[in-house]
């Protein structure tokens, strides 16, 4: 059994160091294949809080992939903004900001949906999702496929719409022709699982829409707790299972709450 962790908008600024030490221990005895942060890594894109941010992966015991989100990039100082919005986030976690992971068990493709020139909102190029397309193409039967985004594919408060994904539509049909099984994101600190045939009745696949709430960070969503994502997957298994895990004030640590069996449907 293989297992991914999925991390999102830490925000390190504004992290809690008891949920960081809690979730550090949790990954380190889930021994995950793989971490996946799906951005908002930090709270106003400072390269103290990346250095923060680059130490806490480093404890993780795993390889981490990364995609910024729209904290990740500077608010205040315009200059960087203009000229190197991505230059302390690169320091930190690569000059890659489309990373992939490719292993028997689990394909991972990484957009970057943020864009300087947007205070928040994410966006997806044609290109973009072309370049998606033609990798999940190349997956095997065996692999999990899963994207990466920052923002939202699927909304399932009416408060949400206007985070959605520029672009989503277009996205989430192409990609889900091409195999996806699992669109990933963050960005509205709010967990949940679903199909995203709830909103796109025409796909021709099963498609899930998994999405993070925020993982160590004091700006949790209204009594929604600090939490992430775990998916499991036995190479062969027609089924993955995702859990939420959120962390118990009162005992200090992380803990399942919720699981989600998620049918792979490998008909085309």
């Amino acid at each position: 059994m293989s297992t991914l962790l999925q991390i999102s908008d830490p925000h390190f600024g504004t992290e809690q160091p008891h949920v960081v030490h809690a979730l550090r221990r949790l990954a380190r005895s889930l021994r995950p294949e793989l971490v996946v942060f799906s951005g908002d890594i930090t709270q106003r894109a400072r390269r103290t809080q990346f250095t923060a941010a680059r130490r806490f992966a480093a404890g993780l015991g795993a390889p981490v992939l990364a995609v910024p989100g729209n904290h990740d990039i500077p608010l205040f100082n315009i200059v960087a903004r203009i000229v190197s919005p991505y230059g302390n986030y690169m320091s930190a976690f690569g000059g890659n900001l489309e990373p992939e992971y490719d292993s028997d068990t689990f394909l991972v493709v990484c957009t970057n949906t943020t864009r300087p020139a947007r205070h928040k909102d994410g966006e997806i190029s044609c290109a973009q999702i072309a370049r998606v397309c033609a990798r999940l193409r190349q997956a095997t039967p065996e692999q999990v496929r899963i994207v990466v985004t920052h923002q939202p594919v699927l909304a399932i408060r009416k408060e949400d719409e206007a985070n959605l994904l520029h672009g989503h539509e277009t996205a989430v049909r192409v990609w889900s022709h091409a195999g996806a099984d699992i669109i990933m994101s963050g960005h509205i600190h709010l967990p949940y699982v679903r199909s995203l045939a709830e909103r796109f009745s025409d796909l021709p696949r099963r498609t899930w829409c998994v999405q993070a709430g925020t993982a160590v960070s004091w700006r949790i969503r209204g009594d929604v707790p600090n939490s992430i994502n775990v998916l499991r997957h036995a190479r062969g298994d027609p089924a993955c299972r995702v859990e939420r895990w959120d962390f118990d004030a009162t005992r200090k640590e992380f803990h399942c709450v919720s699981k989600n069996l998620l049918v792979l449907d490998r008909m085309h």
